[in-house]
């Protein structure tokens, strides 16, 4: 994508990942419920990672965080937080795009990428969860570790999926986008 604008191209490419990033969060597993309300192991992250990988960091981040925000405002358990999941979202995408295509872009480094990027939004997401659970709420430490290790659990299986998953993705549309010039850095082979 033109690092000086977005075109209309790019604008276009960056709305239908952030529609496969809505869609990905809504292929999970039935919500598991907890005391602390529902945790959901889900796609959506595996959908942020690959638009990251295949667009670069500022185009994948918003795809990621604008499917990730949509998605929390149309359920009203997360609609509250859906500019919290915007930021959350970018990052991880932002992460993963900009290590795949800072120079270079070899196999290594997209399994790189998905790796760091996935591992970004588990230390955000956390570090949001203990900043409100501790410093913003009060909850005694005992409180906090048990949300810690409840959502740190569904997160990083999450992030698991998206290490996996979004890299089989990548190499399997990369080379057709390549071709189309819709990818931001082709492949090195």
């Amino acid at each position: 994508m033109n690092k000086k604008k977005f075109t209309v191209r790019d604008m276009a490419m960056i709305g239908v990942m952030a529609a496969i990033v809505f869609v990905g969060n809504n292929i999970q597993l039935p919500k598991i419920p907890t005391p602390l309300g529902p945790t959901r192991i889900h796609i959506g992250n595996v959908m942020c990672i690959l638009a990251g990988l295949l667009f670069g960091a500022v185009p994948g981040g918003l795809a990621a965080g604008l499917g990730g925000a949509i998605y929390d405002l149309m359920d009203p358990f997360y609609a509250k937080e859906f500019w919290i999941t915007f930021i959350l979202k970018f990052v991880m995408g932002w992460v993963a795009g900009f290590i795949a295509n800072s120079g270079l872009k070899t196999k290594v480094k997209v399994i790189v990428a998905a790796v760091i990027g996935s591992i970004s939004y588990v230390v955000v997401y956390l570090g949001k969860t203990f900043i409100v659970e501790y410093l913003i709420m009060g909850n005694p430490w005992q409180t906090v570790a048990g949300v810690l290790i409840t959502k740190g659990t569904a997160s990083l299986i999450n992030a698991l999926l998206a290490m996996v998953i979004s890299v089989i993705l990548y190499y399997m549309i990369e080379p057709s986008l390549s071709r189309a010039g819709l990818v931001k850095n082709k492949i090195v082979k």
